[in-house]
């Protein structure tokens, strides 16, 4: 198990989408902006890493304003997908997005939450979730239900920031989230909480092999942990059997 810098507390999680609501308008900018360009290239990973077969269907978690869904449908072996949010104004935004592509019918947004999702059991070939796991209540309750709606043999990749293991760049990388971020992220989007909440999750989340743990025991097999950007992020794999 890795050694996390615990000098945060663990914030709440709760309502946590009300705070996603206030800073919707600035999320997109500030992801391109504060990520310094790395963002598209992580979304990226989930296409790479699709199941080969055709004819997938996609649900994206935490979909905010569904760019994960966006790079999904890009591809040719996925044919519908729907992106699932707690919060109105990202899915708001979202929508804008999805009509301005013509996605719809084929992509959709819905409204819930990942950790009790309004879906049927069996029903997906693939789940994804993007640097949300760690904003949810429940982490348990939101992988079993992943495992629940995936099909047998289907697939969840799970996209999450991480601590880097290099000491040296741990410590720029701490520094940059800590006191950097915080201010411009605040500044862009008239909320500093929201990203001075972004650090305290990113120190206090379990990565590498703890968060693997966590998906072994909630019943996903075969799973692995492929570190990006010297360990900025981590993207996970596991499957339902």
């Amino acid at each position: 198990m890795n050694t996390r810098d615990q000098q945060n507390a663990e914030p709440s999680r709760d309502h946590v989408w009300r705070m996603f609501d206030r800073i919707a308008h600035r999320y997109d900018l500030l992801n391109q902006l504060l990520s310094l360009g790395r963002d598209a290239a992580w979304r990226k990973q989930f296409a790479r890493n699709l199941p080969q077969d055709a004819g997938l269907r996609v649900l994206d978690l935490a979909t905010g304003t569904a760019d994960v869904l966006i790079t999904l449908a890009k591809d040719p072996r996925v044919i519908s997908g729907i992106g699932l949010d707690m919060s109105w104004e990202m899915l708001r935004h979202g929508h804008q997005k999805l009509a301005r592509l013509e996605l719809h019918p084929q992509f959709s947004l819905l409204r819930g939450d990942a950790t009790c999702q309004p879906l049927a059991s069996a029903s997906f070939d693939l789940v994804t979730i993007a640097f949300g796991i760690r904003n949810v209540t429940d982490v348990t309750a939101c992988l079993k239900e992943m495992l629940r709606i995936l099909k047998p043999g289907g697939r969840a990749l799970i996209l999450e920031f991480s601590l880097p293991k290099n000491l040296l760049f741990r410590a720029l990388y701490l520094a940059y989230f800590r006191h950097v971020l915080p201010r411009i992220g605040g500044f862009i989007s008239g909320d500093a909480s929201a990203y001075r909440y972004l650090n305290a999750t990113v120190e206090t989340f379990p990565y590498g092999d703890a968060f693997l743990h966590l998906m072994i025991e909630a019943g996903f097999a075969h799973t692995t942990a492929h570190p990006l950007t010297f360990g900025i992020a981590t993207l996970y794999q596991g499957h339902k059997e």
